[in-house]
């Protein structure tokens, strides 16, 4: 062995230490980036789910009105079926009455 052994024993485990400080950032460093693009990604998303929901809730109710519109139309066309609302109306709307009935007009009706 030489003189020279002890010191190169001694720079190579200062090397490697500064070796291992260095992969050691670099590693924190990519984990830090990687959770804030995480972050970033959740909270876009957060958003954007939130407005979809929101719209969502806004369909449902436009629906629940077509619904309720679409079943009060229903009822109208199925009381359309009979003969004797359709009689009721004609008398109500077009002044129209069968042979021989005489109307009755109220003060009320006339307004």
């Amino acid at each position: 062995m030489n003189r020279f052994s002890a010191e190169e024993k001694n720079n190579n485990s200062r090397a490697s230490a500064a070796g291992a400080k260095r992969r050691k950032f670099i590693w924190i460093l990519v984990v830090a980036v990687f959770f804030g693009w995480a972050g970033f990604t959740f909270f876009a998303q957060s958003a954007a789910i939130a407005d979809k929901s929101e719209q969502l809730a806004k369909k449902k109710q436009s629906s629940e009105s077509v619904t309720e519109s679409l079943n009060q139309l229903k009822y109208e066309v199925s009381r359309l079926n009979d003969d004797e609302y359709v009689g009721q109306l004609a008398r109500k709307r077009y002044n129209m009455y069968p042979q021989g009935e005489l109307p009755i007009r109220t003060e009320q009706s006339e307004q």
